[in-house]
């Protein structure tokens, strides 16, 4: 082992080190030894070949296999139904290429003959790696090598996903095994296309932390353009602007994430306006979709023979307690004893819209296991919430099978199992809602905070200072703008309104204030 220059990187940003930190891997490390002693130096000392990122990308690879190999069933005997729900390897890759004319050369959105549900860049995707298989026609063979092209592209997709975890956080980069190893990355993650929209928000969240907005906008932008919801993190962004009067950086951000979606659909809506307009036509007008509630509520009344609801009526009551939970999310921004992280408020928005949304495929967690790993790195819950979703992805098949089969309900799940695992999903994610937000009212139990960090994920914002916060206990107490600008300079620090400058961190623990730079 090989000590690094005393002036590396690696000797200034000492590892935090999960066999210590997290009381469940350290009750599994007795097996093999017991926890990493307190003498080591992970950061300071060089590993040799085996690097933290060399150690990540090999499990990410091997977790890809087995994410492949989870569909060796319809690799080998074709994706059937209701075989490919029964052997759970479905994927909307074979179902695409035949059905929506990417075997026949159709490039979607460029083209009038077909139809394609999807946002542009994902669609160019499609497109795209149709191209790389060879021939015509969707034949067994030509199918089968769609799937292995995008699935093969999916992994390197993880893989940045894994490395822009790790480099967000350089002091916890073993955070990322988390999501090199969720099981819901590994049953889910070659369904559809959104690892692409997961990897280029993750990047963006990156240069983000590195106070590099327009990089982060730009990202942001192309990520929405392949998925909807990397757009949700503008929201986070701006109720910390609010927070701290930093609203710069919202703005730059937000620009560059328009100008970056501007630049991919204006030339598709210019060429093909209907082909470009059917995605938005489509979310609107389609029915709930499996597994969400509004789905299950629909499954319920027609076993009951009472009311069901329309896509109007779903949308509008949809729409309704996202915009409630996006209120009391604003509220606990605003109103917390200390600025909550990105990372935090970008779960809380993302998890909300999830939760609310009409549709939950079961690929969407993909959205949400890399912002938990940045919110709330603790392995228990992490693993209580992936079983729960695991056992969600095994119920959605089984019930597709039954209703693709018509198989008597005897011999299959049955409706009301099914129901119980989306309430089971749907209960896990809202317990780590609330645990999140409880870390943030309560920042002592942050895992994060706890090690006197402020906000590493959160670039500018990292060590801001208030500008605007609600003391609900004492409303006398509380920050505003106004009154730091009635406030002569010499008189804010006795009225305890700092100036937004500088970079501190507080501990929770001891109420200390450290400075950097």
């Amino acid at each position: 082992m090989q000590e690094t220059k005393p002036h590396s990187p690696e000797k200034r940003a000492r590892f935090v080190v999960p066999s210590r930190n997290d009381s469940l891997l350290r009750n599994f490390t007795e097996l093999i030894g017991g926890p990493l002693g307190r003498r080591s130096s992970p950061g300071a000392i060089s590993p040799g070949f085996f690097t933290v990122e060399r150690v990540l990308i090999i499990l990410t690879v091997a977790a890809a296999l087995l994410s492949i190999l989870i569909k060796g069933y319809c690799r080998v005997n074709g994706w059937h139904t209701p075989q490919q729900f029964y052997a759970t390897c479905y994927s909307d890759f074979p179902e695409l290429f035949s059905s929506r004319g990417l075997a026949d050369g159709v490039f979607p959105l460029f083209d009038q003959r077909a139809l394609f549900e999807y946002p542009v860049i994902t669609g160019l995707i499609a497109g795209v790696t149709a191209w790389l298989v060879p021939g015509r026609g969707a034949s067994p063979e030509r199918i089968l090598g769609y799937f292995d092209v995008n699935a093969t592209l999916i992994a390197a997709m993880w893989i940045v996903v894994v490395l822009a975890t790790a480099r967000i956080n350089r002091r916890r980069p073993w955070d990322a095994a988390m999501v090199a190893l969720a099981p819901g990355m590994v049953l889910a993650g070659v369904i559809n296309w959104d690892m692409w929209a997961v990897a280029m928000l993750a990047v963006g969240m990156y240069f983000f932390a590195k106070e590099r907005p327009v990089l982060a906008g730009l990202f942001i932008g192309l990520g929405t353009a392949t998925k909807l919801y990397p757009l949700l993190i503008l929201g986070a962004v701006f109720l910390l602007a609010l927070r701290t009067g930093r609203l710069r950086v919202l703005f730059v951000t937000a620009l560059s994430a328009t100008v970056a979606w501007l630049a991919v659909n204006a030339p598709v809506a210019a060429v093909n306006p209907a082909g470009w307009r059917y995605f938005f036509d489509y979310t609107r007008d389609r029915p709930a979709g499996y597994s969400s509630p509004w789905f299950a509520y629909n499954l319920i009344a027609e076993r009951l023979h009472f009311g069901q609801l329309g896509p109007e009526a779903i949308n509008a009551l949809a729409m309704d307690i996202f915009l409630i939970a996006c209120v009391l999310i604003a509220g606990l921004a605003l109103t917390a004893p200390r600025r909550p992280r990105l990372a935090q408020l970008t779960f809380l928005i993302v998890a909300a819209f999830i939760l609310s949304n009409k549709v939950y495929s079961p690929q969407y967690v993909l959205w949400l296991v890399p912002l938990l790993v940045l919110a709330r790195p603790r392995w228990r819950d992490f693993l209580l919430w992936q079983a729960a979703e695991a056992l969600h992805w095994t119920a959605t098949w089984m019930y597709l099978g039954q209703a693709s089969s018509g198989g008597a309900a005897q011999n299959n799940i049955d409706m009301p199992y099914y129901v119980m695992a989306v309430m089971l999903h749907m209960a896990a994610t809202a317990y780590l809602m609330l645990r999140v937000a409880w870390d943030i009212w309560e920042p002592h139990l942050d895992p994060l905070r706890v090690h006197v960090v402020d906000d590493p994920h959160g670039g500018v914002f990292n060590g801001a200072q208030d500008w605007l916060r609600i003391d609900i206990k004492r409303p006398a107490a509380s920050v505003l703008p106004w009154r730091r600008m009635a406030l002569p300079p010499d008189a804010s620090e006795s009225a305890g309104v700092a100036a937004p400058s500088g970079r501190e961190s507080v501990s929770p623990a001891r109420g200390e204030v450290e400075r950097d730079g």
